[in-house]
C-alpha cells in the first residue's frame, strides 16, 4: 500500500516542546489577564512571573556580589519562556518551529538542545553585562537568533562545498538586522538586540562544535578551502 505523504514535514521533538512550553505560559497568563483564570487577581500575573523570571542586569550585579541563588541562576533560561502577550510569543514560537525544522535536520537532537540553552545563556550574559538599565529580556528571539546562526553556519558550508559565495550564507541576519535598525529609527528601539545578535554569534561559533563532525570537520574544510 502507498504510503500517504505527510502535508507537514516531522518537526525536531525538542523545538516542539520547547515551543509548547512556552505557548502553555501564555495561555495560562493570556487566560489570567481576561480574568479567566485567577479571578480579579489573575490581571497581575503576567507582571509577576516578568518579575520572577524575566533577565535583568541586576542578575549580572547580583551575581558579582556572590549571589549565586537558584532564583537568579533561573532567570538565564526561563525567561525564554515568558513573553509580553500572545503575539509576542506567537511570532517568536513560530520562528523557532521553522528554523528548529532546518536545523534538527542536520543536527542530532541532544545538539539541537544544547544549541538552544547555549545561545538562550549566552544571550543573557552579554545582555545582562552591557545593559545598564532593569530593562527586562523576555521571550524566545534570543534563542531563535541563535537558531539563525547555526542555519547561517549550515549555509554557509554548504555553499563553501558547491564552490559558491559564501558571504551569501549571511543575508539572513543581514536582513533581519537592517530592520530592526529601521523599526528602531521609526518607533525606538531597545536594548535586547545586545542579546539577539550575540546569540547570533554563539549560535553560529558553537555549531562548528554541535554540526555533524563538529571541530574536526570544521577544521578539514578550512583546510580545503
Amino acid at each position: 500500500m502507498a504510503q500517504h505523504e505527510r502535508p507537514i514535514n516531522d518537526l525536531p521533538v525538542v523545538i516542539v516542546g520547547l515551543c509548547l512550553i512556552a505557548l502553555a505560559i501564555e495561555l495560562m497568563l493570556s487566560a489570567a489577564s481576561a480574568r479567566l483564570l485567577g479571578g480579579a487577581g489573575g490581571i497581575g500575573w503576567r507582571i509577576q512571573f516578568m518579575q520572577e523570571y524575566a533577565f535583568v542586569s541586576g542578575v549580572i550585579e547580583a551575581m558579582k556580589m556572590g549571589d549565586y541563588a537558584p532564583d537568579l541562576l533561573r532567570r538565564f533560561v526561563t525567561y525564554a519562556f515568558v513573553h509580553d502577550g500572545m503575539t509576542h510569543m506567537l511570532f517568536a514560537g513560530a520562528l523557532l518551529l521553522a528554523l528548529g525544522k532546518f536545523v534538527g535536520d542536520v543536527f542530532s537532537a541532544i545538539n539541537t538542545l544544547i544549541l538552544f540553552l547555549i545561545t538562550t545563556i549566552f544571550g543573557a550574559l552579554i545582555f545582562g553585562t552591557f545593559v545598564t538599565t532593569n530593562y527586562p529580556l523576555l521571550g524566545l528571539y534570543p534563542p531563535v537568533f541563535g537558531f539563525i546562526g547555526a542555519y547561517t553556519y549550515i549555509v554557509w558550508v554548504r555553499l563553501g562545498a558547491l564552490g559558491e559565495m559564501q558571504i551569501k550564507a549571511f543575508q539572513l541576519i543581514a536582513f533581519l538586522l537592517g530592520l530592526q535598525l529601521v523599526f528602531g529609527l521609526l518607533f525606538g528601539s531597545n536594548p535586547t538586540w545586545i542579546a539577539e545578535l550575540a546569540a547570533f554569534l554563539i549560535g553560529f561559533a558553537s555549531s562548528t562544535i554541535l554540526a555533524p563532525g563538529g571541530w574536526a570537520a570544521f577544521v578539514a574544510k578550512m583546510r580545503r578551502d
